[in-house]
C-alpha cells in the first residue's frame, strides 16, 4: 500500500521531523513531532507507535533521512515528504 492511501484511511502514526519551532509554526492535525536530531534516541519509542510511521518535514530532505534511518534499524515507515503535502492528503478525503 502507498503512503497517500494510509493518510487516507487515517493508519499509522504522521511524524513531523522539522524543529519544534517549525511545528508550533504549523503542523498536520494529530502528527507528532520528534525533530529529525532526536531520531534516533527516540526509535524505541517509534516502535511504539502505530505503524507505519509516515514521515514528514518542509520539503522532503529530512523527513527522507530518518527515513533511511528508521528503514536501517527495521522500522515500517514511509518518507511522505512536504507536511504541507500530507496535510493537503489528509483534508481531502472522499
Amino acid at each position: 500500500m502507498h503512503y497517500e492511501q494510509f493518510i487516507r484511511e487515517g493508519k499509522g502514526t504522521i511524524v513531523d521531523v522539522r524543529s519544534r519551532a517549525e511545528f508550533a509554526g504549523g503542523h498536520v492535525a494529530g502528527s507528532i513531532n520528534i525533530p529529525l536530531q532526536e531520531i534516533p534516541q527516540r526509535t524505541d519509542d517509534l516502535r511504539g507507535l502505530e505503524q507505519p510511521v509516515i514521515l514528514c518535514c518542509a520539503s522532503g530532505g529530512r523527513s527522507g533521512q530518518a527515513h533511511d534511518f528508521l528503514r536501517a534499524n527495521e522500522l515500517d515507515c514511509y518518507n511522505a515528504g512536504s507536511w504541507l503535502g500530507v496535510n493537503f492528503i489528509k483534508n481531502n478525503t472522499l
